[in-house]
């Protein structure tokens, strides 16, 4: 597992498909990429992520690629990674039972009881649930709803949780 050392800043840990690069169509933005899920990409974002009080980590399946392919079309820096390791069949086990997402044990061990927001379009009340029993940190599991992506109103609900930390 990756971490960043002796910082204690809040996290903000970021999906991609379905929260900066929404499902639906992206009426209005100008082609950004070769690619029409790249087109979806509202460069605004980058802009808002960079001005949350947060240390913000890619949390998603593309890690690597999200700054090659995702951080400089946003403006944004190389960011950490978390890498996803092999869940126990334990693990997988227990997560099915409770209902909880295979990201969620990863994300509470890396922030290692720092406050965090988590920021994915499939977030669950089991997540939730999970957090709060595991995490001695405070945490904001924030879904986002996957065909607009993230929006003024998420920034408006991450920012003002991330001050409250």
């Amino acid at each position: 597992m990756e971490s960043t050392g002796s910082s204690r800043r809040s996290l903000v840990f970021l999906d991609i498909d379905g929260t900066l690069l929404p499902f639906g169509p992206a009426p209005g933005r100008e082609p950004l990429g070769p690619g029409p899920l790249l087109d979806r990409l509202d460069p605004q974002c980058g802009i808002r992520l960079a001005a949350l009080p947060a240390e913000l980590v890619w949390a998603t399946t593309w890690e690597d690629e999200a700054n090659t392919e995702i951080a400089s079309r946003l403006g944004l820096p190389s960011l950490p990674v978390v890498r996803w390791p092999e869940p126990s069949a334990a693990e997988e086990r227990e997560d099915r039972w409770f209902g909880v997402h295979w990201k969620i044990r990863t994300l509470v061990e890396w922030a290692d009881g720092r406050p965090f927001v988590w920021v994915d379009d499939e977030i669950t009340e089991g997540d939730r649930e999970w957090v709060r029993a595991r995490h001695p940190g405070r945490a904001l599991l924030h879904r986002v709803a996957p065909h607009r992506g993230l929006v003024e109103e998420d920034f408006v609900v991450i920012g003002e949780c991330l001050r409250s930390f």
